[in-house]
């Protein structure tokens, strides 16, 4: 046989057959078409407003189990994929994040026995992830992520015969997951009125499509770093705030990688409770938890010496960052996934329960605080925290049963993900699907009762009462429920519903504020007060409102949010 014969020959051999090289080729290549085109998935909104974040959900999702991937020197595909797996579960950020995440768990799982996969054994990995995918949710939709995967993968496996290799099955699998998206506003009215197709859907395309490129032999993504690796370059830091007459108030932001080693200490018996008690005597805001052999440390502290000093005698660093607070305090915060604003001081004692919310506005995090939230995931629409961001905050809170309020539909889904995985403490998931919701929830939960079901008894029927709406701009024209919509307009929003678009943002929170206080009786309306929405604009919503509802008792927060210059909650 001729040396071009035995290449061709390997060639084929290689087709009919997935290893974890090939696998994790495919995965970086799916991760970077996807971030290349994550703008437009995000644009697939079905509101016309700008709070469309699946894009960038799936992104970091994906890109969390690519990064993991890299920790996996084989070419073991259930290795491979065991961690890609697990970083995407950690990683999952927004639904269509969390539902993506899942798939690729029960393609891990599928994959569980295979060092190797022919296309049959492909087939069924991916035929388990949609029936993961699918048990995720508690209702599925169709014409969303889920039919455009189980369709495609009917569709692949229906195929399959003796010829089948890798590149084919991946063909056929990508053909019909475009035929589906296509199909998606034929089974969902609310895609089908607002003329896109759904965004999950297309997020998913897009990875299987640079899955495609590797098969192809396209190596157009072969550099690609991911988002997360990507070195962003030095931050625009105003120095100016700590000079030689400064005192140090704030302390060091203290983040490393520590790598457990032999010469130091056992690694597998080691007990990462030896780091995290001593972080405790040296500062707060702590996160420690270890992946492997692998330590990661987060601390707020007045002495970083002192971290380095102990972390180092149970092995070396991997990566080390200290930095001034006192310089970062105020500065904007830039990074996708929110950090975590700073925990209460804790005493050292166990308590019984705790709260956590996820929020995003300075002023907002002080009314959380100020009715008894323990703990400030900073997030909300566009900023979805990931599954890992609960874990660490649950970490930070010392309570043996920890209440979570999500407070977005977007959000629930990585809060419950995040519950499953934890194992220090019991967590129940409150499902507050806006602001009013949480804000109502959090004020009602009975920190004295005997059981968590008794604390939070009274917050879920509350929560009931509660009509949330908010005004945002539109990025497009649109007619929605028979609200006609132009780009510019100001919209107002309740619930799923467009319900008024107006030419003004007074005018649209005007008409909002009539059309959840002309309906069931309410008796208290908060405003919380965007970043964007100027004091005397306010004082004007405050004074129609005043006039028209002199029945209402009314409060004005300075909650400081984006994207929605005003947060109405009615109860």
């Amino acid at each position: 046989m001729s040396e071009k014969e035995k290449k061709q020959a390997g060639g084929a051999e290689e087709e009919k057959f997935l290893d974890g090289a090939l696998f994790a080729k495919m995965a970086k290549s799916g991760a970077a078409h996807l971030r290349a085109n994550a703008d437009e998935v995000n644009n697939l909104n079905v509101f016309p407003v700008p709070d469309g974040d699946t894009g960038d959900n799936m992104s970091m999702t994906i890109e969390s189990g690519v990064e993991a991937m890299k920790k996996v020197e084989t070419i073991n595909l259930a290795e491979v994929m065991a961690a890609m797996s697990k970083g995407m579960l950690l990683g999952a950020r927004g639904n269509s994040g969390v539902i993506l995440s899942q798939f690729f768990s029960g393609m891990a799982k599928g994959f569980e026995s295979n060092d190797k996969a022919d296309p049959y054994a492909v087939a069924e990995a991916l035929e388990a992830g949609v029936k993961q995918a699918y048990s995720s949710v508690l209702t599925p939709t169709e014409g969303t992520i889920l039919t455009v995967a189980r369709e495609a993968v009917e569709f692949a496996v229906s195929r399959l015969d003796e010829n089948s290799t890798i590149k084919s099955l991946f063909s056929d699998l990508t053909d019909e997951m475009q035929a589906s998206l296509r199909r998606t506003p034929e089974l969902l009215e609310v895609l089908r009125e607002s003329s896109v197709v759904d965004s999950g859907g297309a997020g998913l395309l897009y990875i299987m499509e640079g899955f495609n490129k590797v098969l192809l032999g396209d190596d157009t993504y072969s550099d690609y770093q991911g988002e997360r690796g990507r070195s962003k370059g030095p931050a625009n830091i105003d120095l100016s705030k700590f000079n030689e007459d400064s005192e140090m108030d704030y302390g060091y932001c203290t983040e490393l990688l520590l790598q457990l080693t032999r010469k130091k200490t056992d690694p597998e018996s080691f007990d990462v409770a030896v780091i995290q008690d001593f972080l405790r005597t040296v500062g707060d805001s702590i996160v420690s938890f270890r992946d492997g052999n692998v330590v990661k440390v987060h601390v707020h502290t007045l002495t970083p010496d002192r971290v380095l000093e102990f972390c180092l005698r149970y092995g070396e660093f991997l990566t080390v960052k200290i930095e001034n607070m006192s310089v970062q305090h105020n500065e904007t915060i830039r990074d996708s996934a929110p950090p975590a604003a700073p925990a209460k001081p804790s005493d050292g004692k166990r308590k019984k329960f705790a709260t956590v919310a996820v929020c995003m506005g300075p002023g907002i995090e002080d009314t959380f605080r100020s009715i008894g939230v323990d703990e400030i995931i900073r997030g909300g629409q566009t900023k979805n925290p990931s599954a890992e961001d609960f874990i660490a905050a649950f970490d930070r809170l010392n309570a043996e049963h920890i209440f979570v309020l999500p407070n977005n539909g977007n959000i629930i889904m990585a809060a419950k993900q995040a519950a499953s995985i934890y194992r220090k403490a019991e967590i129940t998931v409150i499902e507050s699907k806006d602001l009013g919701q949480g804000y109502i929830a959090a004020a009602y939960i009975d920190f004295e009762a005997e059981s968590p079901e008794d604390a939070v008894a009274a917050s879920l029927e509350a929560m009931e009462t509660v009509t949330t709406g908010s005004v945002s701009e539109a990025i497009r024209d649109a007619n929605m429920n028979g609200v006609k919509i132009s780009l510019g307009d100001s919209v107002g929003i309740v619930g799923k519903n467009i319900v008024t678009s107006r030419p003004s943002r007074l005018e649209a929170a005007e008409a909002l504020a009539d059309h959840i206080l002309g309906g069931p009786e309410k008796a208290i309306l908060t405003i919380f007060r965007g970043k964007d929405a100027g004091t005397e604009e306010c004082g004007s919503l405050e004074k129609y409102i005043e006039e028209k509802y002199p029945d209402i008792e009314m409060y004005v927060i300075d909650g400081g949010q984006e994207i929605y210059p005003y947060i109405l909650v009615a109860e």
